[in-house]
């Protein structure tokens, strides 16, 4: 069973650690663009956009250890993802919206918040359904969305958002070549994305799922 959100302690002091919208906002529109610099016509093929990236029974990195990665964005100038498979705690969406200093009205709900990644704890994303999308949100993948802006946990309290979402802080993130060389030392191996795995499996047999579609595609 999740913990509730008071007893990963003092859940209303952490609010700088959630979603915020301005500047924050501002600085992640930048980062989550997907694959802004790659030119026309470049090889795309071993790039992993859009794709998941899942620890191979050998990882040892406890911070990776049996994940499924979405990934973000992957080109040469390094990678992004969100660990989909991590949840941490669960609470009403109203007292997450109240400790962002968000209007509660007509928020109802609850809401999990997984662990998206060691790099940036203090950010927050909703990866989610691409049929309800912002004017910041980013479509990665057909049906695979992602959005930074506080109002999209607005939408969601409101029973206005996308049907399918998962909240995350932090994320992870590998410099230029360093995902590449992990995956040639074993570490990680790639499936295409699916949306019921990402959002409709149960957590704790998510990594499960994907070690059997990889038996099932060799």
């Amino acid at each position: 069973m999740l913990p509730e959100w008071r007893s990963l302690g003092s859940f209303h002091s952490r609010r700088n650690r959630l979603i915020s919208a301005g500047a924050r906002a501002a600085a992640l529109a930048c980062l989550l663009t997907v694959a802004p610099g790659r030119a026309a016509g470049a090889d795309q093929s071993r790039y992993l956009t859009g794709q998941l990236l899942v620890a191979t029974p050998e990882m040892a990195d406890p911070n990776f250890v049996r994940t499924v990665i979405f990934m973000v964005n992957h080109d040469e100038d390094g990678a992004m993802g969100l660990v989909v498979n991590r949840p941490m705690a669960k609470g009403p969406i109203k007292d997450l919206l109240a400790s962002l200093g968000m209007d509660t009205q007509g928020a109802s709900g609850e809401i999990i918040l997984h662990y998206g990644g060691p790099v940036a704890p203090a950010r927050g994303f909703v990866l989610h359904s691409d049929d309800y999308v912002l004017g910041s949100t980013t479509v990665v993948e057909k049906g695979i969305a992602l959005t930074s802006d506080a109002e999209m946990l607005r939408a969601i309290a409101q029973g206005k958002g996308p049907r399918r979402k998962l909240f995350a802080l932090g994320y992870a993130g590998w410099a230029p070549g360093q995902l590449e060389a992990e995956i040639n030392a074993k570490a990680w191996f790639t499936i295409p994305a699916e949306v019921d795995l990402i959002f409709g499996s149960p957590p704790e047999s998510k990594w499960e799922r994907a070690l059997e579609k990889r038996k099932i595609e060799l």
